[in-house]
């Protein structure tokens, strides 16, 4: 199921070329994967100190297809996709808020790989039944 973040860009994420930094775009992304776990109910200080599993995010990705600058109004779509019994990808579509400028299609699109390891061993396993109606 598809989640969408509205997020407005903030000076702080901007180079001194007035654009989005590039490891801000995942940053943001980021932020929409947090929301979409609260916005799922799950608590988001059990759930990033849970003592039974953590998911490190092993790869990351983004493409960038158009400037973004302070003050745009983004929609992150999140879209969960399952790689199997310990391992998900999450894909996030970047558009701009406004309907006239989102025409032209998405400012960038990125992805994360998230990897179920038990914390104290650092070993795979797999994803946590809270997880399981994610995908």
């Amino acid at each position: 199921m598809a989640f969408i973040y509205d997020r407005i860009v903030r000076f702080q994420d901007t180079d001194a070329a007035g654009v989005v930094f590039f490891s801000n775009l995942l940053t943001i992304c980021h932020e929409a994967y947090e929301e979409m776990l609260r916005w799922r109910g799950i608590d988001l200080k059990l759930f990033f100190q849970h003592p039974d599993f953590a998911l490190p995010i092993v790869h990351a990705e983004v493409d960038f297809y158009q400037p973004v600058f302070c003050g745009d109004r983004l929609q992150v779509c999140v879209l969960p996709e399952r790689l199997g019994t310990d391992k998900f990808k999450l894909v996030y579509q970047i558009d701009r808020g406004s309907k006239e400028v989102a025409a032209v299609g998405p400012v960038a699109q990125a992805f994360t790989v998230h990897l179920c390891i038990h914390p104290q061993t650092r070993q795979r396993q797999a994803l946590p039944v809270l997880l399981q109606d994610f995908f």
